[in-house]
């Protein structure tokens, strides 16, 4: 089958990337610079693509099996300003409406979106659990995941199916939180951020891809899906463990007013959390590899 994955050179669209092609499908990663595009798989294509239209790439999209959106600026690239907090919403929004554009003029209509939102789709639930049945936030990310869901509602008017991805914390020593997290314990200074109590709803990297992939294939599938761990993590939890894996001690807790001082208002990403259980993969049979933080970190730092 052909997939297309928008968004492709980033952590979760390398490893799609890399588990779809080895199993002999055809992959297509759309990007602005596809020359700059590093550690895909021989064979993996890549096209040009401005972010925000279909031009270019309607041929591509037509007949595909799946599109994957993944596109948008990454939450912590950098302090959320009023011109960043704009950024961040544009490069999801603008890029949604490009894909359901090349969906809209597809011959062939591809089979399935795969749509990228995120578990601050929830907002500050504190220690209640959340699954794909609780209401919508009101924090920044909470309203941010909520315009990036709606930008494809159009998609649902036509024959593609739609899935949601309210995406946790992908696990991967290439990329993404873990190996910020993983440098002060290599110096003997890691613990856990702010009280320790909010919860990690995080996901190894191999279960991401893996679940992506069941959800291309489960055609009565469609609608959010929480793609997290079933087990989430008290981050005081989550510290212990990354120092159980490397063999330091989890003692150097870092105040939440010194992460306030150095991140703004995107010490929420951290500081606030969610106990998202990802319940409709559950009910519809999926099987997580690793269900259980200390066995997949252990896991990742063996490699």
């Amino acid at each position: 089958m052909r997939v297309v994955i928008a968004g492709g050179s980033g952590l979760i669209g390398r490893a799609l990337a890399r588990h779809l092609s080895g199993k002999g499908h055809s992959i297509v990663v759309l990007s602005r610079r596809p020359y700059r595009v590093e550690d895909l798989p021989a064979g993996v294509e890549t096209a040009v693509w401005d972010g925000a239209s279909s031009a270019g790439w309607e041929e591509v999209a037509d007949g595909a099996h799946a599109i994957v959106n993944l596109a948008g600026e990454g939450i912590a690239n950098r302090r959320w300003s009023y011109a960043q907090k704009r950024r961040l919403r544009d490069s999801r929004v603008q890029s949604t409406n490009g894909v359901v554009a090349a969906i809209r003029a597809a011959a062939q209509k591809p089979a399935v979106l795969l749509q990228a939102s995120a578990v601050g789709y929830y907002g500050n639930a504190a220690a209640e659990e959340v699954d794909e049945r609780h209401a919508p936030g009101a924090d920044f990310l909470a309203d941010l995941s909520q315009e990036w869901e709606h930008a494809s509602d159009p998609v649902e008017e036509l024959e593609t199916r739609r899935v949601v991805l309210r995406l946790g914390v992908s696990l991967s020593t290439a990329g993404g939180m873990l190996p910020r997290v993983l440098l002060p314990f290599r110096f003997f200074a890691g613990g856990p951020l702010g009280s320790g109590r909010q919860w990690v709803p995080w996901i190894h990297i191999e279960d991401t891809v893996r679940a992506m992939e069941f959800l291309m294939n489960r055609s009565a599938i469609a609608g959010p899906v929480n793609v997290c761990a079933p087990q989430p993590a008290p981050f005081g939890e989550f510290a212990d463990a990354v120092g159980s894996a490397l063999g330091r001690p989890a003692l150097c807790r870092v105040p939440s007013w010194v992460l306030r001082l150095m991140m703004g208002e995107m010490a929420d990403v951290v500081l606030h959390g969610q106990r998202a259980v990802p319940s409709r993969l559950i009910e519809a049979g999926f099987k997580f590899r690793y269900p259980e933080v200390t066995a997949a970190l252990s896991a990742l730092l063996r490699e």
